[in-house]
């Protein structure tokens, strides 16, 4: 059975950072897209931010020039360094590996909670 885990989620003031990582149990690096997608409370889950196997991102007009992905292929995760946090980041963010139509994973999520 294939688990994707997050972590690094947590609570902080409006301003600051948080790295959320998101390790796999199987190989991910050669995952057509990697990504992170969140859900506020009462919304649809949404993009975040997503790096393809060549390693080409694609953010949320939300968050770009705040949040940065990136795929660790050592380690076999993908992270996403996320400044300048805003209360409307709050949300469960939910990593997320893709290789083709039928294998596509999620994690489980974690909260992550910017206070004003």
């Amino acid at each position: 059975q294939v688990h994707l885990v997050e972590s690094g989620g947590g609570l902080v003031q409006a301003g600051g950072s948080l790295r959320l990582s998101c390790a796999a149990s199987i190989n991910i690096n050669n995952a057509a897209f990697k990504g992170w997608y969140r859900q506020a409370p009462g919304k649809q889950r949404e993009l975040v931010a997503t790096i393809t196997r060549g390693g080409s991102t694609n953010y949320a007009d939300s968050v770009k020039g705040r949040f940065t992905i990136s795929g660790d292929n050592t380690n076999n995760t993908v992270d996403l360094e996320m400044n300048r946090l805003q209360p409307e980041d709050t949300g469960v963010y939910y990593c997320n590996a893709r290789f083709n139509l039928l294998q596509t994973y999620w994690g489980q999520g974690t909260q992550v909670t910017v206070s004003s």
